[in-house]
């Protein structure tokens, strides 16, 4: 219930058209009883039982509104069809008709007002989702499956809106349905409706026991339902490696358990639901075979019971059979809704952020330097950085080379704030970067990362990635600093073609090179670049290698570099090794000592 409490704070937007359905409810759940009491008037005139009143009846108080309600009806009756009984037909059959049409025409403006409640709770419960999962902090979804979260914002928030949001149309409708229906049954009789009391709850008691195991039967669902989806996001994603390696059998075979397993857990659940309807049909049909048998006699043996009210009670009866089917099926959408929220609300919580402070400082410029004190780091029990000490002047270009796994790229991680620093510091001007707002700290750098990341979006429109209202003529001067523009407008529609899927239309070095343009426009102080000419070729590598060059003139600039060639002209150079600064220093003096550097740059020449 506190989840259900949860999603029903998304509709406080929505309020008034939740009034607005329970008032048409309201109405709905009057006329659907109205509408079968109407049927007694109908049967007294097709079995000759309508009296002839000709002094029009007075109200004596509540204990006679029973007999001053029949009277007044045939008195209206006696008025209108005189000796005419097929005129008093016709208006029974006129009141019967209009209460019905009255009754559908509020059950549509219900549903239709609830239309706009149900896909606006849809819409902010996604876009809540949605804004959590990308302000969540890199290291987040370290130990994440992918197709997981994609699940969690289609399927579970689908799931959500169809099992807990149908119990927004239920809660006020079909109770209220069934509290006017078992008046109006009290109205006709109530010996009846007592009996009615004690055999309904019975059946009730009954079909709440079916649904205990939906919720877990449901999570499982739900989990293998985001299975299905990494498998699926892996596979398109690496689908030029499997195929290379003739690996199809293997993700074929893995993709088929996952479904199976889908397959037996949903079959679990899917009969367990489907048990809810027939269950609660066949037991509301045994209490109106058991009604039939105690009203009968009451008709048949007592003569307290008029056959036309005892008919028309009958069908008052089954009146409440398909609200409390409705009820019933509910409560086990209630159940799987409970596991899909769960799931959403996991995301909405958590609180693993970096924690940033009440009143954060904008880093708004940059003076003097960076400094990387005492700075070590581990990702869950492996250590990737141990007591490292750096510093980087402004317009300097600091180097980090080294094997595969020493550290380089945590290192351009924790400067971005992409992980939290939990021992030692990093300091911008003497200022922790804790210290700062994130937004500011991130705006003033740039961040080219080894794995060019595009978006399915036109060429213009990755470049302008985070840079508010920039033209297309700064576009251009970016992408010819790196070297991209010649390419570019050999696309089908220059900057405005759509690149596709992660830039899957671009070669290897056309899409480094858009990202080093993306990088260039930003034009911060602070410029990060992770082996950012790795997938050029030699020519391109070379002019965009000059541009960068230029660039980094008046730049503070992190580079990291597996190619040793492009970082010569480096203010500093750092070795590093599981991670440790072994040594650093200038090319010429890291030569110069023939140590660590010295070996690599060999080691390089001769490859």
């Amino acid at each position: 219930m506190n989840y259900f409490k949860r999603i029903l704070s998304f509709a406080r937007p929505y309020k008034k058209y939740a009034f607005l359905n329970i008032f048409f409810n309201i109405l709905y759940a009057l006329f659907s009883a109205l509408s079968f009491a109407a049927l007694i008037p109908m049967l007294d005139v097709l079995f000759d039982k309508t009296k002839q009143v000709e002094v029009k009846p007075v109200y004596d108080g509540i204990g006679h509104l029973k007999t001053y309600v029949q009277e007044s009806l045939n008195y209206h009756l006696s008025q209108i069809s005189g000796e005419d009984e097929i005129g008093g037909l016709f208006m029974v059959i006129g009141l019967i008709l209009g209460l019905f049409f009255l009754k559908n025409l509020f059950n549509y403006l219900a549903m239709y007002f609830i239309t706009f409640l149900r896909n606006g709770v849809l819409k902010d419960i996604r876009n809540a989702l949605y804004d959590k999962i990308v302000s969540l902090p890199v290291f987040y979804f370290s130990n994440k499956r992918k197709g997981d979260m994609l699940s969690r914002i289609t399927t579970d928030v689908l799931e959500v809106q169809t099992s807990f949001l149908s119990i927004l149309e239920l809660i006020v409708r079909e109770p209220l349905t069934i509290v006017f229906t078992l008046l109006v049954m009290l109205f006709i009789s109530v010996k009846l409706t007592l009996f009615v009391f004690v055999v309904i709850p019975i059946s009730g008691a009954i079909i709440s026991r079916i649904g205990k195991s939906l919720k877990k039967k449901s999570d499982r669902v739900q989990q293998e339902q985001g299975k299905i989806l990494s498998v699926v996001e892996e596979s398109l994603g690496g689908l030029k490696i499997i195929q290379a390696f003739v690996a199809e059998k293997k993700f074929k075979v893995l993709f088929h358990h996952t479904t199976d397993r889908f397959f037996h857990f949903s079959n679990s659940l899917l009969n367990r639901q489907n048990l809810a309807s027939p269950t609660s049909e066949f037991l509301g049909i045994a209490v109106i075979g058991v009604l039939l048998w105690y009203g009968g006699t009451m008709v048949l043996i007592e003569g307290s019971l008029e056959a036309s009210s005892f008919i028309a009670y009958m069908g008052l009866a089954y009146n409440i059979l398909t609200p409390a089917k409705a009820i019933s099926k509910a409560s086990y959408g209630l159940k799987k809704g409970n596991a899909a929220a769960a799931r959403i609300l996991e995301v909405l919580d958590d609180n693993s952020g970096l924690d940033e402070l009440k009143d954060p400082k904008e880093f708004s410029t940059f003076k003097s330097s960076i400094e990387f004190k005492e700075l070590s780091f581990s990702y869950e029990d492996k250590q990737v950085l141990d007591s490292v000490n750096l510093s980087l002047n402004k317009g300097e270009t600091l180097a980090l080379v080294g094997q595969s796994g020493s550290g380089k790229t945590t290192l351009a991680n924790l400067l971005m704030r992409f992980y939290p620093i939990k021992k030692g510091a990093i300091e911008i001007d003497g200022h922790n970067i804790k210290d700062f707002s994130l937004k500011s700290l991130r705006s003033n750098m740039a961040f080219v990362s080894q794995e060019s990341i595009l978006f399915n979006d036109s060429v213009i429109n990755n470049i302008c990635l985070g840079v508010e209202n920039c033209n297309e003529e700064q576009v251009i001067e970016a992408a010819k600093a790196a070297n991209a523009h010649e390419f570019i407008l050999q696309l089908e529609q220059g900057y405005q073609t759509n690149i596709g899927d992660g830039g899957n239309k671009l070669s290897g070095g056309q899409k480094q090179r858009l990202a080093i343009a993306r990088a260039i426009l930003k034009n911060p102080p602070i410029m990060i670049l992770d082996e950012a000419t790795s997938a050029l070729d030699t020519q391109s590598e070379q002019l965009v290698q000059d541009a960068l060059e230029k660039l980094m003139q008046n730049r503070t600039t992190l580079v990291i570099a597996h190619r040793l060639s492009t970082i010569k002209n480096a203010d500093k150079i750092a070795v590093m090794q599981n991670g440790k600064v072994l040594e650093q220093g200038t090319h010429e003096q890291l030569i110069a000592n023939e140590n660590h550097y010295y070996k690599l740059v060999n080691l390089q020449s001769l490859s």
